[in-house]
């Protein structure tokens, strides 16, 4: 009966491995998806037989050992940089480097994304730059990015440090001493994905450090009018999805095998 649960765990881990695998298709045009991987392990080993001596007195070094089957360890992201794809908004951002934006969601916590598509709205105190869904995008303070009531959204520009400024009536750039916040993380796969995009800090992934004030990160450059694609590969992700269809049809084989072999064993007649 070993053999049945042994491939039975491998077809149902090989199922979180699709699944995995559907999700990263399904995010190929999501604005700053990072894909995702399974990652396998192996379960106990049962000893048959220990490092003795057989029966005729040989030594034998070696155990006979007999595995358990597989389960799903973890599902890994891959945070490599996606393609910067031209947008005409004012208000489109793309990173390039290991940093993440930081938003303040609805319950007061601050969460981190790489989808810049960002938008100007009018809050209580007075327009502020938000994320899709109308959270405040926070600068290197951890405060909101508020316009002056004299300064217009269409005059906005923004540097590849992630600096605010405005063009006046006359044409010169005055900066508004405000910066985009950009955070790194040690250990940034061990962030909790979360809905819309959105990461949150856990144990694994370590504190958020802030570019701006943290000495020896390397910086990331900000780019408007630019937005980051999904790093997604669709032709690695199909030949991954067959793989894993051949070996969830392999463990079903084996299952199968089993379910003959112990069919055999109860036909046997003396």
């Amino acid at each position: 009966m070993r053999s049945l649960w042994t491939a039975a765990s491998g077809m149902i881990a090989q199922q979180t491995n699709v699944d995995t695998i559907s999700n990263n298709l399904a995010n190929v045009n999501t604005t700053g998806f990072k894909s995702e991987k399974a990652e396998f392990k192996s379960l106990l080993y049962q000893t048959i037989q220990a490092r003795t001596t057989t029966a005729n007195g040989e030594q034998k070094p070696i155990p006979a050992q007999v595995g358990l089957g597989t389960r799903v360890a973890a599902t890994t992201s891959s945070y490599t940089d996606g393609a910067l794809l031209a947008n005409d908004s004012d208000t489109a951002f793309a990173l390039q480097g290991d940093g993440f934006f930081a938003v303040r969601g609805a319950d007061g916590n601050t969460y981190y994304t790489r989808n810049g598509d960002f938008n100007w709205s009018m809050g209580t105190t007075g327009v502020t730059l938000t994320n899709s869904d109308g959270y405040p995008v926070l600068d290197t303070n951890g405060n909101a990015i508020v316009l002056p009531n004299n300064v217009t959204t269409g005059s906005v520009e923004v540097s590849k440090e992630g600096t605010f400024s405005y063009k006046d009536a006359n044409g010169n750039h005055i900066p508004l001493n405000v910066t985009i916040g950009v955070w790194q993380f040690n250990n940034p796969a061990g962030l909790n994905k979360r809905a819309d995009n959105l990461l949150q800090v856990t144990a694994a992934s370590g504190n958020p450090m802030n570019e701006a004030t943290t000495n020896g990160l390397a910086k990331s450059s900000v780019n408007q009018h630019y937005l980051e694609g999904s790093n997604v590969q669709i032709a690695d992700e199909m030949v991954n999805l067959i793989v894993a269809q051949r070996a969830y049809e392999m463990n079903s084989k084996a299952i199968q095998a089993s379910d003959d072999m112990l069919s055999q064993a109860n036909q046997l007649r003396r």
